[in-house]
């Protein structure tokens, strides 16, 4: 008999007050992009004045559009506002210390890195804002293809709700969760039994920088050496057109080949742009190496907490042990003052061995949650490194493909432009 299929459920209801996201996931969607569309465009340059003091900055346009018809009943599925790139790093903050075990995608960088000698470097400046765009965009996708961070109510907030954003990101409080740089650090030197696979990771991500970093200085020396030369084309143009008015007979071949020596010199311009692309996608991992490090301060500064509490259950245990066999810890005050003024009475130590009870049975409870708080964040932040590889190799591969692709057709391309020009000098 056949098996009767299963008729789909219906799951968005009439009212328009369901959170189209909690529909989206009751329907097994697992990130945004899976029904809506985000894109960031149209940078705008805005200037404002306040106090006498203006203030001059770049604006991007965020658009998403929900792609599941059964959420087009919210509305007419689209939405639009302006968003500055403070708001974006604010964001960027929220996400970081809400979801420490998630390796959060890193920002565009404010202030261009290295760069050729034709590189846009001004924050101004259309290409450079363009390429900002581009990244920026790339952000939010990541964000949004992200299992965890896509659900995230505030994120959703940043694509959908211009008024009020702010004050629903600084209502969460999620500042007072930050650890503070100085424990950061201190925790990183002072761990009796750091996991070796954050140890790991952390030499993993400086030589992804230092690879990385180490690519794109070479990127720029070639940029600039063969931007050279190409530019040094020209002259061979203008030395054919001037040489083709003296010499008649050989005239239309010289002043062809001046054409070609042109086109390939100013060939150069658009390849180094699209390059531009490769080394912004390079640079987005170079960032990486940061967010990586992060997810490791942050383990660090539990297993810091974790044996802190360790010790001082052992401390606790340690004295009411000395305290029932009567004996005096190391030196210290109340050792002084025991043996100037005499011991405790049975009376008064049988209270201390019961407070000390109460607090060793208080700090197993809390060595217990530091425990529990731990292992949760090492496996959440192991699945989300893991989920972080695997897109890198898929990113990275795509990377050096596209570029060699792009390097072979610019090739064949100047090949088919000197092959041009060898055409011109045989007809002479």
């Amino acid at each position: 008999m056949e098996e009767e299929k299963e008729q789909p459920r219906d799951i968005f209801p009439n009212s328009p007050d369901e959170d189209p996201t909690d529909l989206a996931r009751k329907a097994g969607k697992t990130n945004l992009l899976q029904w809506m569309e985000v894109t960031v465009s149209e940078p705008e340059k805005r200037t404002t004045t306040s106090m006498k003091v203006q203030d001059t900055y770049i604006v991007y346009l965020i658009e998403t559009r929900i792609t599941d018809v059964k959420l087009k009943c919210f509305g007419d599925g689209t939405t639009s506002l302006w968003r500055r790139y403070s708001e974006f790093e604010l964001l960027r903050n929220y996400l970081d210390i809400t979801y420490p075990a998630v390796v959060v995608p890193p920002l565009p960088e404010k202030k261009a890195t290295y760069v050729w000698q034709n590189s846009a470097t001004d924050k101004f400046d259309p290409d450079f804002v363009d390429r900002r765009r581009a990244a920026l965009e790339i952000f939010l996708l990541r964000v949004a293809a992200h299992p965890i961070l896509s659900q995230d109510k505030v994120f959703i907030g940043f694509l959908q709700q211009e008024e009020g954003w702010k004050d629903l990101v600084y209502n969460t409080d999620f500042q007072s969760k930050a650890d503070s740089k100085l424990k950061s650090l201190s925790a990183s030197f002072r761990l009796k039994k750091p996991d070796r696979r954050f140890e790991e990771l952390k030499n993993y991500s400086n030589e992804l920088e230092n690879n990385i970093s180490n690519l794109l200085k070479i990127r720029a020396r070639m940029a600039d050496k063969i931007y050279g030369i190409h530019k040094v084309h020209a002259n061979y143009s203008r030395v054919f057109c001037e040489w083709s008015g003296i010499e008649k007979d050989m005239s239309e071949p010289l002043q062809s080949a001046g054409h070609y020596m042109n086109v390939f010199s100013q060939s150069v311009d658009g390849a180094l742009e699209d390059e531009e692309q490769y080394a912004d996608q390079l640079k987005e991992y170079l960032a990486f190496g940061d967010a990586l490090r992060s997810v490791c301060r942050k383990y660090e500064c539990l297993q810091y907490d974790l044996e802190r509490a360790e010790d001082s259950l052992s401390y606790k245990a340690t004295q009411k042990d000395q305290m029932v066999q009567g004996k005096a810890g190391s030196f210290s005050f109340t050792g002084m003052k025991t043996k100037l003024f005499g011991g405790d009475t049975p009376e008064q130590r049988d209270q201390k061995v019961k407070q000390l009870e109460e607090q060793i049975q208080q700090a197993e409870q809390e060595l217990e949650q530091a425990n529990k708080e731990t292992q949760k964040f090492v496996d959440a932040a192991l699945r989300d490194i893991d989920r972080f590889k695997r897109q890198k190799v898929k990113d990275l591969r795509e990377i050096f493909t596209n570029y060699a692709i792009m390097q072979i057709k610019q090739s064949k391309k100047g090949i088919a432009i000197w092959t041009s020009a060898k055409d011109c000098f045989t007809k002479m």
